[in-house]
């Protein structure tokens, strides 16, 4: 009896072990791979981009963008696997020229930063998009309660009740706490179908939204200023009713990773995970 209760003893306190053993940067990345629901992209930005796969994870912050004032929060409460949407590096493809070239203060401080708390950032933006739905835009859906609003063949169209251009304008600003926003178009005209087309889109794809049959305000995080700042200038000139509003890249995407959070809650349970919201860089002067 003595020995089977030894024996007991042992399976027990060897499976406690097994349960309390914190997983690797790696282990995490897999295990998200493996719950997507999607087949993961190849090739992708969805590698890690500083640090050591290897680490053990003893928390994660999930962030919009790893900017080294995030990554300075991030490490002060323990977490040491920073998942972000955007690179941590300014480059959303690999430069032709690594920044290592440079000897640049700004990134030298990031990295020195990195190094010193041993900190893993990775970053997930194809396939967070990849998913069904796509996850950045179902967290921006979720904070703004436009479920019901939705187009029902278009997941990118919302049919909203009607208001001015400005007053939709305020209302975004407020329910997304955006410090500088832009918008063009006629601050009184009436509106209601609108593309929310999160983060940064490119000029033709932009273009296209803006003209689709119906559609009076494109909603975008950013957009080059000579492409549709000037093209949306020209067609209220051209006394087309249309509207775009420029939300900012943090804030058009900020809450979807915030939901990326809670969705990764639902499967990662040894580590604790939180978001850790990155700072909209711009302010108004009064």
């Amino acid at each position: 009896m003595l020995t089977r209760i030894l024996f007991l003893s042992i399976v027990l306190s060897c499976s406690c072990s097994a349960q309390n053993t914190k997983p690797t940067a790696e282990q995490i990345i897999e295990k998200i791979k493996q719950n997507t629901g999607v087949p993961w992209r190849e090739p992708t930005v969805d590698v890690f981009k500083a640090g050591d796969s290897a680490t053990t994870v003893t928390g994660i912050a999930v962030t919009m963008m790893a900017t080294l004032d995030v990554l300075q929060r991030a490490a002060a409460k323990g977490h040491n696997l920073i998942i972000s949407h955007e690179t941590p590096y300014y480059s959303h493809f690999n430069p032709a020229v690594p920044m290592e070239t440079y000897n640049d203060p700004v990134y030298e401080a990031k990295r020195a930063f990195i190094k010193e708390h041993r900190l893993v950032v990775w970053q997930f933006h194809d396939n967070i998009h990849a998913r069904k739905p796509d996850g950045i835009l179902a967290g921006m859906i979720y904070t703004l309660g436009w479920k019901y609003y939705r187009d029902k063949k278009d997941d990118y169209v919302f049919h909203l009740p009607p208001a001015a251009l400005k007053d939709l304008a305020k209302t975004l600003k407020q329910q997304l706490g955006i410090h500088a926003m832009r918008v063009i178009g006629d601050p009184d005209a009436a509106v209601s179908t609108v593309v929310l087309s999160p983060g940064f889109g490119g000029f033709e794809r932009n273009r296209a939204a803006f003209q689709q049959n119906g559609v009076e305000v494109l909603i975008i995080g950013e957009a080059h200023e000579w492409e549709m700042g000037e093209y949306a200038a020209d067609a209220i000139t051209a006394n087309l009713k249309k509207g775009l509003i420029v939300l900012g890249h943090i804030p058009s995407e900020q809450a979807g990773m915030e939901e990326c959070t809670r969705w990764l809650k639902t499967f990662i349970k040894n580590v604790p995970i939180e978001f850790i919201p990155a700072q909209e860089p711009f302010w108004v002067p009064e």
